[in-house]
């Protein structure tokens, strides 16, 4: 996945006009996303048919890397510490890198974080999960180690003000691969390319052990990345022809 040359050198979109874009889209996602339907048996429903199918497809890790997490202390609280921050820390950064060192590549990238965004929550209304850590078998790896995360079942003050059946797709997978990606496409060096991939990838064993996806969940983010990118190409097709209302999403 590579982004289009769509920028000459030089063309920085505005940073204040960034900003307000970012922080507006943002809002929007974070009032977007608690409007999923919270019907906790249908979404307990859900998610044990999802084991069900991981079951049947020899592709149900997450009750051993739980146990192997509450097993190895260090291990469990650095997960709980890892979900709960670099999702938050780790985007904006490479966002940031990108707008202030590789400009000619930013505006495909944030378009495509964007379109994956909203794609994903697409997915968080029409398929509320409830995570493994509410099933039977599993333990929250919160609870379990007094540790803060992101959420813990409910008990948590984030917990009890956000919704916790947004998790199919993983927007942790989503935007860790997004991180990936871009960094892949503007570094040189061939090992730095293969290392960043380590980010997703360890990503993905936290979100599995912490209890808080299931396999399928990662694969979901995976492919609404690939999604976004195909609208995140269709875009600057599409934007001459919206008129002005649309040209906040053009490079100048």
């Amino acid at each position: 996945m590579k982004a289009p040359d769509d920028q000459s050198a030089g063309q920085r979109p505005r940073l204040y006009r960034e900003i307000l874009l970012i922080a507006l889209c943002y809002s929007a996602y974070s009032f977007v996303r608690n409007l999923v339907p919270t019907t906790h048996t249908e979404a307990l429903h859900l998610g044990a048919q999802i084991l069900r199918l991981e079951h049947t497809l020899h592709l149900d890790p997450e009750m051993s890397i739980n146990r192997l997490f509450l097993h190895v202390h260090w291990l469990g609280v650095l997960a709980n510490y890892y979900y709960s921050t670099l999702h938050f820390v780790v985007t904006p950064f490479v966002l940031g890198w990108l707008y202030l060192r590789h400009q000619d590549r930013y505006v495909f990238y944030r378009r495509l974080i964007f379109a994956t965004t909203v794609l994903a929550l697409i997915g968080f209304y029409l398929m509320p999960l409830a995570p493994p850590r509410m099933l039977p078998g599993f333990v929250d790896t919160v609870l379990a180690f007094h540790t803060q995360g992101l959420y813990a079942s409910g008990a948590s003050p984030v917990g009890s003000v956000s919704n916790q059946y947004a998790a199919m797709p993983s927007l942790h997978t989503g935007w860790a691969l997004w991180c990936a990606i871009a960094v892949a496409d503007v570094v040189r060096r061939r090992w730095l390319k293969i290392l960043i991939f380590c980010y997703p990838a360890a990503t993905v064993v936290v979100i599995l052990g912490t209890a808080n996806h299931y396999l399928l969940d990662a694969v979901g983010g995976a492919v609404t990345l690939g999604a976004g990118y195909l609208a995140a190409r269709s875009v600057r097709f599409v934007i001459p022809r919206l008129g002005p209302v649309a040209r906040v999403f053009s490079t100048d």
